[in-house]
């Protein structure tokens, strides 16, 4: 999950000025933790914890109010009565990084994305964006090579992973749409060396860089491991707060595994 949350902050300072290439500072100037990062922490807490998960997102964006929510999300979530939108968009994709660490097989995986998605985004288009992030985790996790995830990816959910990073650096624009988002990032990973080269790809074709990046990070953490220099140094932007739930998320999924 951490991955996930480094790649957000990383591409922090390149949402709203996009860089088309690999050649930057890791960690820039100004960067710091954004909407990503608090939800990807509201669903890890909702998953040790159990719940509503509505009231738990509402309760962080409460919390962090500034973090650059989107629009209809923060709308949502300072209402009493909270109901899904229909939205098509990314976020579902971007905080579902959680749901592997905990989920017993492939299905429980996929049903765990759909309820961390429906609760505001229940578009199809949007469950499937995190569905896709969470099962490439689970394959990458349980020992699937690239070509097979790939091609599995592809095909349950009518994603175009064809071309490589290069070739979608050329025409790729802003797009936070999930159909526009997760093979776009996914690709990133699954072409990568290393955890920061699968960030370096996600930042340098442009478009929502901090959740391309989010999303990216999370599969490449399970794909390659988060190097210990990264993790500190993602790990000094967030609070005290955000750190304890991170903590206790990692001791919930290894009390799991000793069972």
């Amino acid at each position: 999950m951490i991955g996930a949350i480094t790649g957000d902050i990383i591409g922090s300072i390149y949402e709203r000025n996009n860089i088309k290439t690999k050649d930057f500072p890791l960690f820039g100037q100004h960067c710091t933790f954004t909407d990503d990062t608090v939800c990807t922490i509201a669903v890890a807490d909702w998953l040790m914890n159990e719940g509503d998960l509505s009231d738990v997102l509402s309760r962080y964006v409460l919390r962090y109010p500034n973090a650059g929510y989107g629009g209809m999300f923060r709308d949502w979530a300072q209402r009493s009565n909270r109901v899904p939108y229909n939205s098509w968009g990314n976020g579902p994709a971007m905080r579902v990084s959680a749901v592997m660490y905990v989920a017993s097989g492939e299905q429980e995986a996929l049903e765990l994305a759909e309820r961390s998605s429906a609760v505001t985004h229940n578009h199809p288009n949007a469950i499937a964006g995190a569905q896709a992030t969470a099962l490439t985790m689970w394959m990458a996790k349980n020992g699937a090579d690239v070509q097979t995830m790939r091609r599995e990816i592809a095909q349950r959910f009518s994603y175009d992973l064809s071309e490589s990073v290069d070739e979608i650096r050329e025409w790729y624009q802003f797009d936070v749409s999930s159909a526009g988002t997760v093979p776009q990032a996914i690709t990133c990973a699954l072409e990568a060396e290393d955890y920061e080269d699968a960030i370096r790809n996600a930042i340098s074709i442009g478009g929502d860089s901090d959740t391309i990046a989010c999303i990216a990070g999370g599969v490449a953490e399970v794909m390659f491991g988060l190097p210990d220099e990264i993790k500190t140094k993602a790990q000094s932007y967030l609070t005290n707060d955000l750190i304890d739930v991170v903590d206790r998320f990692v001791d919930h999924v290894a009390s799991q595994m000793d069972r």
